[in-house]
């Protein structure tokens, strides 16, 4: 492919490290950034700000695409970006969707994908497991400053999915041809409770983890207390206590077969990471 790239979340804990693997192998990427600041190659870029999108989209030829966690009205952001994105003439789009989003239509990954299927462009659907960059992000402070794994996941396990390595095939799959109009799952190769990786954690950072098990309800009072928005914390909720139920413990071989290695193991990135739960 040749031509631009624009990434959305470029910042984040996927889209810059999709950044980085454009870079790598000789592509633009440009960086949709809130604050462009200090990167020559960044536009400024909101997806609450739809006049943003046409000057960050000029000139593009594909785009990366990703739900922030904090935008669940997609019919006001995400989409319109979709639709902007086809007026400009990208032909590349590649999703950052979640695993289940072909059969759970509530969830707003379900309505980016239902819409990019109604359109022209060349989409692919990366399809994500259970990130596990949940534990150095929305389960940092309760781990760092509480040693305790809060998560109303009940006994249910997760496929764990390191970040860097769905980087790593988002970058295949809009540096290559051979894969509009697809579907990917891509899941860790382990499926692990959530008190193996209370035990992961503990045996890394040398002081005892707990998962305590919390119901939805103090799950949901907790994030409320930290003023996460009402629609974010209801998102979030749901999503967990889906755990309880096996929606994120497929184990997929896709991933591995995607970046041509074995994908990471949840042990691999918590050692990477062990600073970030340091007191």
């Amino acid at each position: 492919m040749n031509g631009v790239v624009l990434v959305t979340g470029a910042t984040g804990n996927v889209g810059r490290w999709v950044v980085t693997g454009l870079r790598a192998r000789g592509l633009r990427a440009r960086p949709g950034l809130r604050d462009p600041a200090g990167d020559p190659d960044a536009v400024a870029f909101d997806f609450r700000r739809p006049e943003t999108f046409a000057p960050a989209l000029a000139g593009s030829s594909a785009l990366f695409l990703l739900r922030p966690p904090a935008i669940a009205d997609v019919d006001r952001t995400l989409n319109p970006l979709v639709d902007a994105a086809i007026a400009a003439g990208v032909r590349r789009i590649v999703f950052l969707s979640v695993m289940g989003a072909d059969t759970r239509g509530y969830i707003p990954h379900a309505k980016v994908e239902q819409h990019l299927r109604r359109g022209p462009s060349e989409w692919t659907f990366l399809r994500a497991g259970f990130f596990a960059q949940n534990l150095g992000d929305a389960y940092r402070i309760d781990i760092r400053e509480h040693d305790e794994l809060f998560v109303p996941a009940g006994h249910g396990r997760a496929a764990f999915v390191d970040a860097r390595d769905l980087a790593d095939a988002a970058v295949r799959l809009l540096a290559e041809d051979g894969h509009a109009r697809r579907a990917y799952t891509a899941t860790g190769s382990q499926a692990l409770g959530f008190a193996e990786v209370a035990a992961l954690l503990s045996a890394e950072l040398g002081r005892q983890i707990r998962y305590p098990r919390p119901g939805a309800l103090r799950y949901a009072l907790r994030l409320r207390r930290r003023q996460l928005p009402s629609m974010q914390v209801l998102v979030q909720t749901l999503l967990h206590v889906g755990l309880r139920f096996g929606q994120a413990e497929l184990v997929d071989p896709t991933l591995p077969a995607l970046l041509g290695r074995p994908a990471r193991t949840l042990a691999h990135y918590i050692a990477d990471y062990r600073g970030l739960w340091l007191r």
